[in-house]
């Protein structure tokens, strides 16, 4: 497995559910994975799979679970047994919301839907950053459809997410021209939803350690 540039772009990988992909995927050198507790998803995991993915995780992984627009009761549930790094908020919650579990939470943003990114994100002076994704405002990521790169902004002060149709053969490019924090990839590494590709995730991680290698070439 090729190493990858330590100025590269975060990675995390979404909607894990099973232990053999978590620990490939950490083997791979990623940042974080994502564990899908909303139960409208075809890639919900419960809370024992959740908890066993989590302790699966390797040391200095974040774990980040993804909700929309869930009960309380259940966002406290999954903290309680799951202790995510991060909350990822993927519907239309609320500020105060989103920040009534006392958790660092990352806000998605539908780019579907939103025409000013930087309006929406200043609705969410408190989120840790933000999760640019292709769906439309009610709707799911995890869809293999990508949004215009181009609309990312970058001067919104606060890390930025790329997500929405990435995988090996276009990840590169929408690092040049979105320039993200971090790339956020569910089904490009999949062969069916929820259940991840080991050499699918390995060729994700390759074509970003070649882009960052090759931008290193070009300074």
């Amino acid at each position: 497995m090729s190493s990858v540039p330590a100025s590269r772009v975060r990675v995390k990988f979404c909607g894990l559910t099973r232990v053999e992909d978590v620990a490939a995927a950490c083997a791979l050198g990623i940042d974080a994975i994502g564990l899908v507790m909303t139960r409208r998803s075809r890639r919900f995991v419960d809370l024992e799979q959740a908890a066993a993915l989590r302790a699966a995780a390797s040391p200095f992984v974040a774990v980040v679970t993804l909700l929309l627009d869930d009960e309380p009761q259940w966002v406290r549930e999954v903290i309680s047994r799951v202790a995510p790094d991060l909350l990822q908020f993927h519907g239309e919650e609320t500020p105060d919301y989103c920040t009534a579990f006392d958790r660092r939470y990352l806000k998605a943003v539908p780019m579907a839907s939103v025409a000013d990114v930087a309006a929406y994100a200043r609705r969410h002076a408190q989120a840790a950053g933000f999760l640019l994704d292709s769906h439309a405002a009610g709707g799911q990521g995890g869809r293999g459809v990508a949004f215009d790169w181009t609309r990312v902004p970058r001067d919104l002060g606060r890390p930025l997410v790329l997500a929405g149709g990435l995988d090996a053969g276009n990840v590169a490019r929408a690092v040049r021209v979105a320039r993200p924090h971090a790339v956020d990839v569910s089904s490009g590494i999949e062969t069916a939803p929820g259940l991840k590709s080991a050499q699918k995730m390995q060729q994700f991680m390759q074509s970003l350690a070649q882009a960052g290698a090759d931008e290193e070439n070009q300074a």
